[in-house]
């Protein structure tokens, strides 16, 4: 059935009860002296948005389509902001760290390229799809990442400037060359590290080893949040994403230059992992990315353990269809 995403709205609290405040912010607000960026969550946008504007905080982004406002504010004006008519949660920028993966080995990847066909009779290796990377960047112009014909397999560089204290639009997420090196080196190169899991094109090292991606054909649109990675920032390129990935690369580009995004991979959450969290905009996002037939791909985390407590990533154990968390193993 084809037609617009239904999203269930959020109940607000009982009017005489301020509106539920996520952990992390929780213990921020007793000693906060200055201003916390957050998350305001509403039944819909206008009310986030009433909520912010009554409260007296700065509008940073949006999240329309889930009804989501970042704003920065005062303990005081984020007290007040619980209060108002359809506020159902207030959540904060928590800090994030890069995790990452070592082979597609683990992951049967490079079996199923090697093994398998899709419905048009070619390897099954990604062609036809683009597959967003949400990470420190990446390199357009890295051999890895080099088509026979010189191209580059990357179709859309583009970068979140969310959280610079001179952007208010909601159009953070800007597009950049396709020369442009995005990747930081204080970030370790990251981003790059991920793209080539990703999709890397087979290449032959100097010593005649053969590397390659997990979906080698695949396209790649990078998202880039800097070295710095707050959850605003990466929140912020799943919402472009989800306004975006029918078309990554604009209207008038044709699909067989710039396929639709049909994958998200995100290699970053909270050391230590933590309790999954549905009121949190990661999970409202990747929810109405698998209701418009996007796949969101998390990676486990690096913490590991022995089992007897769930260290994985939160928003991985999203229990939707459509929402994945991959681990590598030491055998």
């Amino acid at each position: 059935v084809a037609g617009a995403l239904v999203v269930t709205p959020a109940q607000a609290a009982p009017s005489d009860a301020p509106a539920p405040v996520q952990d992390y912010l929780a213990e921020q607000l007793p000693t906060l002296t200055g201003v916390a960026t957050l998350m305001v969550h509403g039944t819909d946008i206008a009310a986030a948005r009433a909520a912010v504007d009554a409260s007296g905080m700065r509008t940073i982004t949006e999240f329309e389509r889930i009804g989501v406002v970042a704003a920065s504010g005062t303990a005081a004006q984020i007290e007040i902001a619980r209060t108002q008519p359809g506020v159902t949660y207030l959540e904060g920028n928590t800090p994030i760290a890069f995790t990452q993966e070592t082979s597609n080995t683990a992951t049967r990847g490079a079996e199923a390229v090697s093994t398998l066909t899709g419905a048009n009779g070619q390897a099954l290796d990604g062609s036809g799809v683009s597959v967003a990377v949400i990470d420190s960047g990446v390199d357009p112009t890295h051999p890895y990442l080099r088509n026979p014909d010189g191209s580059s397999a990357v179709v859309a560089n583009l970068k979140s400037l969310c959280l610079d204290e001179s952007t208010t639009s909601t159009d953070c997420v800007v597009r950049v060359p396709n020369s442009v090196d995005t990747d930081t080196v204080s970030g370790g190169g990251h981003g790059m590290h991920v793209n080539g899991i990703v999709a890397g094109r087979p290449t032959t090292l100097p010593d005649g080893g053969q590397l390659q991606g997990a979906a080698p054909g695949a396209s790649l649109v990078s998202i880039s949040t800097g070295a710095v990675l707050l959850i605003i920032g990466a929140d912020s390129a799943l919402n472009w994403v989800l306004e975006n990935h029918e078309a990554p690369c604009g209207e008038g580009v044709s699909a067989a230059e710039c396929p639709p995004i049909k994958v998200t991979n995100n290699s970053y959450g909270p050391i230590g992992g933590g309790e999954f969290d549905a009121n949190s905009a990661t999970v409202k996002l990747q929810r109405a990315l698998a209701a418009e037939g996007v796949v969101t791909v998390w990676a486990a985390g690096n913490d590991g353990g022995d089992g007897s407590e769930s260290l994985t990533n939160p928003p991985g154990q999203d229990p939707t269809g459509g929402i994945l968390s991959v681990a590598s193993y030491y055998d």
